[in-house]
């Protein structure tokens, strides 16, 4: 089992920033392909960025590519989501996920109860 705490969520202005935390416990972390996900009110859950095994290898969904920074530590057990420029339709609940292989953009097997980020106009 692996246990995945986010933090860092918030109320932002359009224009700001915002960086969240994934911190992960219960088994190896360096073992796990790191995601975010994030469901806005009345939609579905989607996919934001992916980050492999040794952070070698990125992978992040048009709606966030130049904006947002998936990045981790495997020292500390954590990943990160940095998010700039954020605008409204950010607006969500974001989900870490960890998935027990080198890479993953699909569905993870571990999912941490997420974080609300609201960003105004």
């Amino acid at each position: 089992q692996v246990q995945l705490v986010e933090s860092g969520g918030g109320l932002v202005q359009a224009g700001g920033s915002l960086r969240l935390s994934c911190a992960a416990s219960g088994r190896t972390f360096s073992n796990f392909a790191m995601q975010w996900f994030r469901q806005a009110p009345g939609k579905e859950r989607e996919f934001v960025a992916a980050i492999s095994w040794t952070g070698a290898r990125t992978y992040y969904a048009d709606s966030v590519k130049g904006r947002f920074t998936i990045s981790r530590d495997n020292a500390k057990n954590t990943s990160y989501l940095q998010m700039n420029s954020l605008e409204p339709d950010d607006t969500a609940v974001y989900y870490c996920g960890a998935a027990g292989r080198v890479w993953s953009v699909g569905p993870p097997d571990y999912w941490g109860q997420g974080t609300q980020v609201t960003v105004t106009s």
